[in-house]
């Protein structure tokens, strides 16, 4: 605590020495002074032009080391960073040896453009920029690779074209921290020096500038130059608490942030003017080709879907107009990756595509008429929720008093409506969940893709919104893939579920068919029951690959071939569990060690271990759990009859 408080002392007391030995009786003579008005004069003009040029040459670089991977990245950035940590004087010696007469460009400047950079006004000015064009750089870079992709991203999907989602979405989620680089970089040109001094040199009138004028009068006039010193200091201090925490990427750093219920600078139910120009402003065209106002893509249209996926997701994807695949996988099976493929935002894979017939492979994303909610929603932070949700439409052309009627309408349906005018920060995560979801019905798209729309979503509201979604998925003219990892949705949302894993689809196949003879494990846990990969051996058997070997009866196919991979599926309700071993018709019997007992509605889920085969979950009453004593580490014996065994080929 000490050597903090003497670092505040060693900080406060030059400035409580500036303040001491102000001469406050003189303070506005001095200050009044021809040649320190006329030194203020030329310190905004070189402050203000320094600002001028690191914005056109400093946004771009920012941009380049932030958006762009090339080679010698880091030698770049060293470069930017130079000018902040090399003395003054010294980069004023290294403008003169590039710029000067003498220099490397100086002779073709002048030769050229007749233009001659020291000891004139655009000297100073480049002095000025080249010290102080890093504080913006940095501030915009650090901005930029911290804003989430996917809301550009989902702007993208939702029609807007780059140029609108530069206005709408990038540029005000940049503007706190625009601002803040903005406002370093003109006091860090004002109080320029060194570099002026030695490039531009001191010329009253051309380069003399206010911190050159402090110079000058220490020398004639202590007093005066403290005065100066304080204008100079209060300058500076302004800016300073101008950019405590509102302008230091406020925006950005909730633009990071999943939706969480958070407060927020603007109250509820005021549209600011970012609100009215993200929601779809009339001066920005649209993107795309309108649909008919108020309407899902026209059923008679019949926008299929075919896919040829390849690189990391290999394998083809057709589905007639009208169709809803349910994917799903463990994590790392391509899922996400399928649905960015198909927005072709993604070098991990190519997708070409055709919908409706159309080939739209080398189309952008924002004319592919594809809506996308990723699992973040990523919804625009600085934008409303009916703004949200009225932006796809308003991007699409609609009128901007219809497009946020239709969104409403939207909010409603999902149980919203009464947020529309509260931002995400104000949300909770299963309320911009829905609201994410608004925005993609709303847009009307001919593809809709959602991955784990629902995942937010409490059990009651989920199944309210699974109703809604399956209600407008009934009459939706396009294809709709959804992403999820719940059977239930799976089962009451798709005609078609489509099992993936390490990029290959392993099972494509109506819910029913998927539920009766799962071809992934994972995909028989995810259904509840147990799953035992293994081959095929003599009269039945299966030879399971961690060892062990399951008795089965033949099914209506027949045996599988001797030795072929086969999947041994075992509902947890079809395991019985016994203190003693079972005498009589199980076919099957090992022991076993209870590790786990999990309430699962009215039922209790075990799970056991035995060194003889794999894991096993068993699903029993709490009144035979009761009977048994079962807790974690009672032994028992587990049985299933062969007749509850489940082989499927692989």
């Amino acid at each position: 605590m000490v050597p903090a408080l003497i670092g505040v002392a060693f900080l406060l007391l030059p400035l409580v020495g500036v303040l001491a030995r102000t001469d406050w009786p003189s303070l506005v003579r001095h200050l009044t002074a021809p040649q320190v008005t006329e030194a203020l004069r030329l310190s905004l003009v070189v402050s203000g032009w320094a600002l001028l040029l690191s914005l056109v040459m400093g946004v771009p670089l920012a941009w380049l080391l932030a958006r762009v991977p090339f080679p010698g990245k880091a030698l770049v950035r060293s470069l930017v960073l130079l000018p902040m940590v090399l003395p003054p004087t010294v980069g004023g010696v290294a403008l003169l040896l590039a710029f000067g007469r003498r220099g490397v460009l100086g002779p073709w400047l002048e030769s050229s453009f007749g233009l001659t950079l020291p000891f004139h006004t655009a000297g100073a000015v480049v002095a000025a920029a080249f010290v102080a064009m890093p504080f913006l750089v940095i501030s915009l870079e650090g901005a930029l690779a911290g804003l989430r992709p996917s809301l550009e991203e989902t702007a993208a999907s939702l029609g807007a074209g780059p140029l609108r989602v530069f206005t709408t979405v990038t540029l005000p989620l940049l503007a706190p921290a625009l601002a803040a680089g903005a406002a370093l970089t003109w006091a860090r040109a004002l109080g320029e020096f060194g570099a002026t001094i030695t490039f531009a040199g001191n010329l009253p009138g051309a380069t003399q500038t206010l911190p050159l004028q402090v110079y000058l009068l220490l020398q004639d006039s202590p007093e005066a130059a403290t005065s100066v010193s304080l204008l100079l200091l209060v300058i500076a201090m302004a800016v300073l608490v101008a950019l405590r925490g509102r302008w230091t990427g406020g925006a950005v750093r909730e633009a990071r942030t999943a939706p969480g219920g958070g407060a927020d600078a603007t109250p509820a139910g005021v549209a600011t003017p970012t609100d009215r120009a993200g929601a779809g402003g009339d001066d920005t065209a649209p993107e795309t080709d309108s649909l008919r106002p108020g309407a899902s893509v026209p059923a008679d249209e019949g926008w299929d879907l075919r896919a040829e996926l390849s690189g990391y997701t290999r394998f083809s994807l057709t589905a007639p107009a009208g169709t809803t695949v349910a994917v799903v996988g463990p994590n790392g099976a391509g899922k996400t990756t399928l649905l960015r493929a198909l927005l072709g935002l993604t070098p991990r894979a190519r997708a070409e595509v055709l919908l409706g017939g159309r080939d739209v492979t080398r189309l952008p994303t924002h004319r592919r008429q594809v809506a996308w909610v990723p699992q973040d929603g990523a919804l625009f932070p600085h934008l409303s929720a009916l703004a949200n949700t009225a932006y796809g439409l308003r991007a699409r052309g609609v009128p901007r008093a219809e497009a946020r009627q239709q969104a409403r309408e939207w909010l409603v349906r999902l149980g919203v409506g009464e947020l529309a005018d509260r931002r995400p920060a104000q949300l909770s995560g299963g309320q911009a969940q829905r609201v994410a979801l608004a925005r993609a019905l709303a847009a009307r798209p001919r593809l809709l893709l959602l991955d784990e729309p629902l995942a937010a979503l409490d059990q009651t509201t989920r199944a309210r919104v699974r109703h809604t979604l399956r209600h407008h998925l009934a009459g939706f003219g396009g294809v709709c893939l959804v992403v999820t990892h719940d059977p239930v949705e799976a089962v009451s949302l798709a005609d078609r579920v489509l099992v993936l894993e390490g990029g290959e689809a392993v099972q494509d196949a109506p819910p029913a068919e998927v539920t009766r003879h799962p071809r992934s494990p994972w995909v028989a846990r995810m259904l509840g029951g147990n799953a035992w990969q293994g081959t095929a051996g003599p009269d039945g058997t299966v030879e399971m690959a961690g060892g062990g070997l399951l008795t089965t009866a033949p099914g209506d196919e027949g045996p599988p071939q001797q030795s072929a991979p086969v999947l041994a599926v075992i509902a947890p309700e079809a395991v019985s569990l016994h203190l003693a071993r079972p005498e009589g018709s199980p076919r099957n019997v090992w022991a076993g060690t209870v590790r786990e007992l999990t309430a699962v509605g009215s039922r209790l889920r075990v799970l056991l271990i035995s060194p003889e085969v794999p894991d096993l979950v068993a699903e029993i009453t709490p009144a035979a759990a009761a009977d048994l004593g079962l807790t974690d580490g009672t032994r028992v014996w587990m049985a299933v009859k062969a007749t509850e065994v489940t082989v499927v080929g692989l």
